[in-house]
């Protein structure tokens, strides 16, 4: 089954529902490619004004998927996809976002998060760093914020991603607060919508520019680490990693 449902058209809206639910939306290597092709369907398809991303499940993504991880060369280009892709993504997000999924959530334009989203960067608990993902995620957070929760993984609510820069906007209803923001898309022209995207997004397209290589390289001798191995497997072992104090 694919990890990513057929797409929905609504008025120039077309909805991407990650819908992996088994192993929590997270970022497999078949995940990320089918992503990163429904974007170039979306950029190429005339009647899609602008892409909804949300997800089917309590949790909207649990990062990289350990089992079946994808190539770090593959995330950092759908993460770019998604910043530099002529229309606007929007993040719909009800559940819990972890790891990796902060990154792809950081990628999109405008997102909001409702009372039952959680969000931790988990990667400094399992021997790693929040290193690809911190491409989109640095230029868009509070710097204070991003150590504190880089350093510590702790988990937070959606009003404090929201006062972080994390998202754009904390609602006891998402759908309600999306609202004016989807009719603002429908509102804007093609042209007018690209040349702002391209805007607004520079500073963060220049951060993919300029470091991706090294922080590829970085997070590749972090996974091979004796740390990682030991962080990844205490994980999927459901215990205290041999360095918890």
């Amino acid at each position: 089954m694919s990890p990513l449902a057929p797409p929905a058209h609504d008025r120039g809206i077309a909805t991407l529902t990650l819908d992996s639910p088994a192993n929590r939306n997270a970022l497999s290597a078949r995940l990320v490619g089918e992503l990163a092709d429904a974007l170039d369907v979306c950029a190429a398809d005339e009647t899609v004004r602008a892409v909804l991303l949300t997800h089917t499940g309590n949790t909207f993504c649990a990062g990289a998927d350990l089992t079946a991880p994808p190539d770090p060369h593959a995330l950092v280009a759908l993460m770019r996809r998604i910043v530099a892709l002529p229309k606007p993504v929007v993040a719909r997000v009800t559940g819990h976002v972890r790891a990796g999924g902060l990154g792809l959530l950081a990628a999109c334009d405008v997102s909001a998060a409702g009372p039952g989203a959680t969000f931790a960067l988990t990667e400094s608990r399992l021997g790693l760093a929040p290193a690809v993902i911190s491409l989109p995620l640095l230029p868009r957070t509070d710097p204070r914020a991003a150590a504190r929760y880089a350093l510590t993984g702790e988990r937070f609510d959606a009003a404090e991603a929201a006062r972080i820069g994390l998202v754009s906007v904390a609602a006891e209803d998402v759908d309600a607060a999306l609202a004016p923001v989807l009719d603002g898309l429908r509102r804007a022209s093609p042209q007018g919508l690209a040349a702002s995207k391209e805007l607004v997004a520079a500073r963060v397209l220049r951060s993919f520019d300029q470091h991706s290589e090294d922080l590829i390289a970085r997070s590749a001798a972090l996974f091979a680490s004796d740390d990682a191995r030991e962080g990844m497997t205490a994980f999927l072992e459901r215990r205290d990693p041999a360095w918890r104090l």
